[in-house]
């Protein structure tokens, strides 16, 4: 991977942790426990509870996703950094535009 491809690499990874960090917080409050009196217009309690079941299901994927673009970014400068664990060949760039916290390419994986 060259230097304008890691910058280019930086810049969206930073995007995508801010989007999700707007995300998070968006979340946060969607997954505030249901009052058992609660009815939410035309939502049954039951209802706002499955909701609330999925915000959290949500919420947990976003805050995986948030952790592992803080460590690509941590990594993107290691020289290990796009290289498949697989096979050892680089992984092509771009998959890491799409996923840039993969660790092995589309052909190990599907393997």
């Amino acid at each position: 991977m060259n230097d304008e491809q890691k910058i280019e690499l930086r810049e969206l990874i930073n995007k995508d942790i801010e989007e999700l960090k707007k995300t998070i917080d968006l979340l946060k409050e969607t997954v505030k426990p249901v009052a058992p009196d609660n009815a939410i217009g035309r939502l049954t309690r039951m209802e706002a509870i499955n909701s609330k079941s999925i915000s959290e299901a949500t919420l947990l994927s976003a805050k995986n996703k948030l952790g592992k673009l803080k460590i690509t970014l941590e990594n993107i400068d290691r020289p290990e950094f796009g290289i498949c664990s697989g096979c050892d060949e680089p992984i092509p760039f771009g998959r890491l535009k799409v996923l840039p916290e993969s660790k092995m390419c589309v052909k190990c994986i599907d393997g």
